[in-house]
This record gives C-alpha cells, structure tokens and sequence, in this order.
C-alpha cells in the first residue's frame, strides 16, 4: 500500500512544454503535487516564473527554461538542460501546441507552416532528445519505468471541415506516439497519447477573428478545464510499471 505521505513520483524529474499557461501550467502543478520535480518550458518566461513561484511555495522543485519548441537546437537544450540541473528525466508531457483553423481555400501558408512546426516538429524535437534519458531513467529507481505522453486532440481522430491542416498535425502525433510506443516498449518506456475536446484555453484565441467568428454556433457550452486534462496525464504516469495506457481519448460530456 503507497504510503499517503509519499508523493507516488517522489524522485523523478518531468519535463512539460507549453507550461506557461493553459493544459501545460495544470499538468506542472498537478506532477509537482505529485512530487515531481518539474521543469516548465515555453517561450513566456513572466508565466512560468509565476507557475514555478507558486510550485516552489508548496515545497516543490521547478526550473524554467525560456524555449521555443520548434527550433530544434532550444529543444534539445531544454533537455539537456533539465537532466544537467535537475539530475534525470523520467517524464516528458510534449503540450505545446497551437490551433490556427480555417478553411484550406485562401488560408495563410504561415498558419499552416506555424502548426506543423510546434504540433508536430517541436514534438519530435523534444522526444528524440529526451529519449536517452528516459531509456535511462527507466533501468533505474525510483520506478523502473518512464513516460512519454504527448498531447494531441479529439481532431486527431476525426477529421473536420475549417481544421484539415491541425487534422494533419495531430493525427500525425497519434501515429507517432504509436509507432515509438512500439520501439521502446519493452525498455519500459511508455508512450501514451491523450486526445482532448474542448477545454477552456487561449488556444482558440489564436484563430483569425472571422474565423473565430463562423465558429460562435459550435461553441460548446461546458469545455473541460485545464485540470482535468492534467488529472488524465498524472493517472497515466502514477500506473504500475506493469500497466500502459496507450490512448485516452477525453471529450467534455456535452460534445457530440
């Protein structure tokens, strides 16, 4: 029986892209009260200072890293970095991400260049450099066992009008987190990927007014927070080392 003074990942290190604000910030607090120690990376270093202030008044450990995903050299120095001061890595959550929807005819080649690069290129950045370190992580203590899990979304499954070039990224991301899922499995490495609904984020609020616009009728009335995205993330990581979920799929009750 787990001690319930002990935090369940006391002794390990996670890395969260996308920290400063929103699912990534949640899921911060959620693994820091967990007993993690937590390094929070994205490019907003005001945010994260707070987020990392208000882990470090609980009694836990934070480390902030000014980093732009999707330059590959500030990814792999976000890793590296985050082993070099915090010792280890044991869990890389890869949120960072951003939504820029619209139609295909007449969209902006910049809106599609910006989410390929931070949904799916960021993503892979971070996961080829922190894969040594959770391959080495998991052949040790505390828990034999390390976790990858990167958020995609619900558009990762299905395809929708106003949304074929985030559909492309984040199905990418499932695919992904699959076939990697795969290659390190029986090293212990658990790659899972989560695929939210509607949370209540400013990932919407980088859409083009006119976009944002035509979406008002499909507006849902009750999105999720932010932290029950970060709740679905620590039960992935608190699982037995025998135990994987691959896949959660997690919409808000009222989407069709």
């Amino acid at each position: 029986m787990r001690d319930p003074m002990k935090g369940r990942l006391d002794g390990t290190v996670a890395l969260v892209t996308g920290a400063s604000s929103g699912i990534g910030a949640a899921t911060a607090l959620a693994l820091a009260a967990e007993g993690a120690a937590v390094a929070l990376a994205a490019r907003r270093t005001d945010r994260m200072e707070e987020l990392a202030a208000g882990i470090r008044e609980r009694g836990g450990t934070a480390l902030v890293l000014e980093a732009d995903v999707t330059d590959e050299p500030q990814a792999t120095a976000a890793v590296e970095r985050t082993v070099r001061e915090l010792g280890r890595l044991d869990t890389l959550v890869n949120n960072a991400g951003v939504m820029l929807l619209g139609p295909v005819e007449d969209a902006p080649l910049e809106e599609w260049r910006r989410m390929v690069d931070v949904n799916a290129l960021g993503l892979l950045y971070c996961a080829r450099a922190a894969l040594p370190h959770l391959l080495r992580a998991a052949s040790e203590r505390p828990r034999r066992v390390a976790d990858m899990v990167n958020v995609s979304s619900v558009l990762g499954r299905v395809p929708r009008k106003g949304a074929a070039v985030y559909n492309l990224a984040k199905h990418g991301v499932v695919a992904f987190s699959d076939a990697l899922r795969q290659e390190v499995s029986e090293r212990h490495i658990r790659v899972s990927v989560i695929e939210p609904g509607a949370v209540a984020t400013e990932l919407s609020s980088h859409t083009r007014p006119e976009v944002r616009e035509a979406m008002q009728p499909f507006t849902f009335a009750l999105p999720m927070e932010p932290e029950d995205i970060a709740d679905a993330v620590v039960y992935i990581v608190t699982r037995p080392w025998r135990m994987a979920v691959n896949e959660m799929l997690i919409r808000p009750t009222e989407m069709v």
